[in-house]
């Protein structure tokens, strides 16, 4: 019998990252896109290093803002370090996008004819172990009955199919808006800030992952962020962004508990 295919080397970073592990906020910040790094074994996928530091290769400049936000929140952040196109672990096992054959009219030629056991690795090495890191936080909060609110940061391209997409940011949700309608509000108050509800996209069990099987199947406060790539795309634009969300991700915690939509959880760790 052949030795299964191996993804990852001892010359690999892990594939996932946990910040402030100890943060003592109920939120809970994850970013499915952080990085764009592919291991060794895969080389560059066929791809040009311009195309490796585009929107089709991870969330430009979420990882700075999640960084920013666990500081001033306390919150611990779990972040994907490979690239989407490596395997994109917002969308489900199997789907045609999961590991795309082209993104965004750009062919993926490593990704093209990708056999079953090369597959298998990406999830096994890549996709299952950031999502058992984020199952084991909010199983360790529900043992001990602590407060958890998701935060599921993505970042989005200005201009998409030739659309230019006027947004600056949008909430995403699904089945579950009791944190986005709080929080919609808050967030258009700034005048200047033209605000998606579900836009530029929509989370459904067919597209997405982290929402419906941590957000959802498990009941407890969410919401996806998006937020324009040019405006985070440098550190300054990242760190105003984390100041401007993180009252507001406080406040509308806050609201939610006034209401009691947070049932038995309390917030009183959003801030200490």
């Amino acid at each position: 019998m052949s030795a299964p295919v191996s993804l990852l080397t001892a010359d690999d970073i892990p594939p996932v990252t946990v910040l402030n592990p100890e943060g003592r906020s109920a939120f809970l910040i994850v970013a499915d896109h952080a990085g764009n790094r592919l291991p060794r074994s895969v080389g560059t996928l066929g791809l040009g290093a311009v195309d490796r530091e585009r929107h089709i290769a991870w969330d430009i400049g979420i990882a700075g803002v999640c960084r920013a936000l666990s500081d001033l929140l306390d919150a611990t952040l779990i972040q994907q370090n490979y690239s989407r196109l490596l395997i994109d672990c917002n969308r489900p096992l199997g789907a045609a996008q999961s590991i795309p054959a082209e993104s965004d009219a750009t062919p993926v030629p490593g990704n093209q004819g990708i056999g079953a056991e090369d597959r298998r690795a990406r999830e096994t090495e890549i996709f299952l172990p950031y999502h058992a890191r984020i199952a084991a936080e909010l199983d360790r909060r529900q043992a001990a009955g602590a407060p958890a609110i998701l935060l599921a940061m993505h970042s989005f391209t200005p201009v998409f199919a030739g659309f230019v997409r006027p947004w600056h940011a949008g909430l995403l949700y699904h089945r579950d808006s009791r944190f986005a309608q709080v929080l919609m509000p808050l967030l258009r108050a700034d005048a200047a800030l033209n605000v998606g509800d579900n836009e530029p996209y929509a989370v459904s069990e067919a597209t997405d992952w982290t929402i419906p099987e941590h957000g959802e199947g498990r009941g407890i406060p969410h919401v996806g962020i998006e937020i324009r790539q040019d405006l985070v795309g440098r550190p300054e634009g990242q760190q105003q962004w984390a100041e401007r969300l993180a009252p507001l991700f406080v406040a509308a915690a806050a609201r939610l508990e006034e209401a009691g939509a947070l049932g038995a959880h309390r917030t009183a760790l959003l801030q200490d």
